[in-house]
């Protein structure tokens, strides 16, 4: 890990729904070059994090990301700045095709050419949508829409992308395919916080993570030193303490 101010760090985050505080002051930080993930049951308070640090849900507390505050920004400010998530859901654009939905994740671009090595470099990573590129985006199964907002996000060229429960719902062969393109994409250069329900997955492939509990982070650390961590394994990965 850099010992240098980390790129997005958090500070006392704060997300309440009416009356209900889905998160109740989380601190997190990641570094440059770093893979963090960030586990914990459903309700935990994960998306809502990542909502509120990509300006989707009002909060309280501080966000920075490199080195000013970006708290109150929209989603589509932050991506000029080199910041992208993949929501839960995917979000795709149903009714544009898969090369008009990855056109649309570089609109903040007009390098052309770039943008077309880019769009190439996402059909390597992902020949399904290679194959079905002229396919609208609804008519796509849950993976191959996930790939394509994996995909879109890319076209930004992120420095820091955030992915929101990449896995979810997906066979075990797409599982595969996902992590090992985030794999690909962090020893690529671009900084990676994981949102993922599939702790054991998350943990195998991260430097760092932090587990939230009931809107709290309870536990951080080296996420190999995590993921042998005898509590963790009872409560996430599905073992006896």
């Amino acid at each position: 890990m850099s010992n240098n101010t980390a790129l997005l760090q958090v500070t006392g985050l704060q997300v309440a729904y009416g009356g209900i505080q889905a998160v109740k002051g989380v601190d997190l930080e990641v570094h440059s070059g770093e893979l963090v993930c960030l586990i914990g049951s459903n309700g935990a308070g994960k998306t809502s994090t990542m909502k509120a640090i990509t300006g989707l849900l009002p909060c309280v507390g501080e966000i920075n990301y490199l080195g000013r505050s970006i708290k109150g920004q929209g989603a589509w400010d932050l991506v000029s700045q080199g910041l992208a998530m993949v929501p839960e859901g995917r979000g795709v654009f149903t009714r544009m095709s898969i090369v008009e939905n990855l056109q649309m994740g570089a609109y903040i671009r007009d390098d052309k050419p770039e943008i077309a090595a880019d769009m190439a470099h996402v059909f390597e990573l992902f020949p399904r949508l290679k194959e079905r590129r002229s396919q609208m985006a609804g008519t796509l199964s849950g993976g191959e829409q996930q790939m394509l907002a994996m995909g879109r996000a890319l076209m930004s060229r992120p420095k820091l992308l955030l992915l929101d429960e990449p896995s979810m719902g997906l066979s075990p062969i797409l599982v595969d395919k996902i992590f090992d393109v985030v794999r690909e994409v962090r020893a690529q250069g671009v900084t990676v916080l994981l949102v993922e329900q599939n702790a054991s997955r998350a943990l195998a492939i991260a430097d760092r993570a932090y587990v939230m509990e009931s809107g709290l982070i309870s536990l951080s650390g080296d996420a190999q030193t995590l993921r042998h961590d005898p509590a963790v394994r009872a409560a996430y990965l599905g073992e006896a303490a």
